[in-house]
């Protein structure tokens, strides 16, 4: 957990200046029964009024000097805890963001939320209850037996016998608990991923009417992680008691044999007042420690857990030695390119694909479903690398090129429209932050928005629910492609990008992005023959591999499975015709 270096660097003179005033706040605690002794056995005893007040005003001061640090100590002690779960929130959440698609893809999405929130709260309380009470415990503990011992050694061994019993209760509880609170942190995740999927997919439930399907699922990781959170609890929750009737049977032993050798006069009852006080703060520092070792377990789970996203490293790498400057315009080669998503070792989803789109030529790819079209962009944007062969840009290899040089001349329309709440306006201007009005006009004309939009009351500045659930598919999709233009790339790719669009807008769409993307290389995937029949080029794969190259007239021709695509969708008599 190397990644925890840099937070102690950060905060350990705070961390040890809250250390500081519980020493001092422990100190004047520990200093109360002993100087109650003196008051009773010497001051009481002896009807010594003056002493008492004496005793009485020293004590007042010593609580008002404890006071005064533990203050100090709880300001100090939340000011570092909020700064290193913020801190730790967003150097996570940084990490997340750097590492790439492989990366991700060995996460539950869900996972990564629980990861970001409820582990880093978890790291967060027990950095909090450490400066807090964490260390007060044991000092109060070790502080109390200390001052027991030079009161009376003999009935301090009560004391001493007291605290190896705990110790090992403590460390048996540790032990059952990690394994534990392990699996209460998957539950969490399994519940957070169940949440995750009915709030996206809520039109889909409402539609076709699953309500207590999805109400079972949801009883089932709900009770899943009540029985791993009882579990856990019912466990830790024997040791209270456990320690609780450990401490008290000691207090009764020193009422017992202090009782005995008062009885012979060789013990003051003053002693016995502060061998209890002594006892009674054993025994809240003792079940402070079971607490503490509850917090312990727990935040040793959750800070497992985040150390392994802190121990992913990027599979996507950029050797400085290699990346250079290059003027890129828009000339696209791929050479012998096989991929796998689980690298060499599983079966490859593209085998030995070549081909060549020059700068302002539209290549368009079709296929089946599972054909290997998506991850022909995944490969051009370097969202992955490449197993076999290579991709040139402008004749030099992706990996050469640095990876925001690179995605800065390309702008990628996604299969599934993402966009985020805001106004439609700050979505198009994801593409351009400093876009003027004019620029997101001219875009949104180009992709078909502009008209749905100027029908909204606020136009432009109508908000986007989460994730577009006020906008229609097809919506949707044109506002991807306004906020693709709008970044003028030398590379266009557009993924299935109009599938929710109808036949006449698609065409309408297409008119006015060869219009205004002369000069610009284009990428065109898609299952509807129509989007890429005007295509320069057209690719045709079908379970990973190129089974057809060249333009619609040639592959109507030499490719029977482009055929077979026309014909399920154009019609029969077309093609005979």
């Amino acid at each position: 957990m190397s990644f925890f270096t840099k937070y102690i660097k950060k905060y350990y003179k705070l961390f040890f200046l809250a250390i500081f005033c519980i020493t001092l706040e422990v100190t004047s605690d520990l200093m109360q029964p002993t100087i109650m002794s003196k008051l009773v056995d010497d001051g009481v005893a002896n009807g010594r009024l003056d002493y008492v007040l004496k005793l009485g005003s020293i004590m007042f001061g010593i609580a008002l000097f404890g006071a005064i640090a533990a203050v100090t100590r709880n300001v100090v002690a939340t000011r570092v805890a909020q700064d290193f779960g913020a801190e730790l929130r967003e150097d996570l959440f940084k990490k997340i963001q750097r590492l790439d698609f492989e990366n991700i893809d060995k996460f539950d999405r869900a996972s990564l939320i629980t990861r970001l929130t409820n582990d880093v709260s978890n790291v967060q309380q027990f950095t909090y209850g450490l400066m807090r009470f964490f260390v007060r415990a044991p000092l109060i503990g070790i502080g109390a037996i200390i001052m027991a011992i030079r009161m009376d050694f003999k009935l301090s061994l009560i004391l001493i016998t007291i605290v190896p019993i705990i110790v090992v209760i403590v460390s048996i509880s540790l032990k059952m608990g990690y394994p534990l609170f392990n699996r209460v942190q998957k539950a969490i995740d399994k519940m957070n991923m169940v949440t995750r999927e009915y709030l996206r997919g809520v039109r889909v439930v409402k539609a076709f009417n699953r309500f207590d399907y999805e109400r079972e699922r949801f009883d089932a990781v709900n009770s899943g992680l009540t029985d791993q959170s009882i579990r856990a609890m019912r466990v830790m929750s024997i040791f209270n008691p456990t320690v609780t009737i450990i401490v008290n049977i000691g207090v009764v032993l020193i009422l017992w044999f202090g009782g005995v050798r008062i009885n012979s006069g060789t013990l003051e009852v003053g002693k016995i007042i502060a061998f209890t006080n002594y006892m009674t703060q054993l025994l809240f520092s003792l079940m402070s420690l079971v607490m503490i070792f509850t917090y312990l377990v727990r935040a040793k789970t959750s800070l497992a857990r985040i150390a392994q996203v802190f121990s992913e490293s990027p599979t996507i790498k950029e050797d400085i030695k290699r990346v250079i400057e290059h003027d890129l315009s828009g000339d696209l080669e791929f050479k012998n390119v096989s991929f796998s998503y689980s690298g060499l070792k599983g079966e490859p989803v593209l085998r030995n694909i070549s081909f060549h789109v020059g700068k302002g030529e539209t290549l368009g790819i079709i296929g089946s479903t599972g054909s290997g079209k998506t991850s022909l962009v995944n490969l051009t944007a370097r969202f992955y690398d490449v197993n076999e062969g290579c991709i040139l840009l402008d004749g030099v290899d992706v990996r050469d090129i640095a990876i925001n040089e690179l995605r800065s001349k390309l702008s990628v329309v996604p299969q599934r429209s993402v966009l985020f709440s805001g106004t439609i306006k700050d979505n198009v201007r994801w593409g351009k932050e400093d876009a003027t009005e004019e620029e997101i006009i001219e875009v949104c004309k180009i992709s078909s928005a502009h008209e749905f939009i100027s029908k909204f009351k606020d136009g432009y500045e109508s908000r986007i629910g989460q994730s577009g659930t006020n906008l229609s598919g097809g919506q949707k999709q044109r506002l991807s492609i306004a906020r693709a233009l709008i970044k003028k790339p030398e590379i266009l790719i557009l993924d299935d990008s109009t599938s929710a669009v109808d036949t006449a807008t698609e065409f309408q769409i297409r008119a006015d992005l060869k219009e205004y993307a002369q000069g610009l290389t284009t990428v065109i995937i898609a299952q509807r023959i129509t989007s890429v029949m005007d295509a320069d080029e057209i690719i045709v794969l079908d379970e990973g591999e190129i089974v057809g190259l060249g333009k619609h007239e040639e592959l109507m021709k030499q490719c029977d499975v482009y055929k077979d695509i026309y014909k399920s969708q154009v019609g029969s008599k077309t093609v005979a015709s």
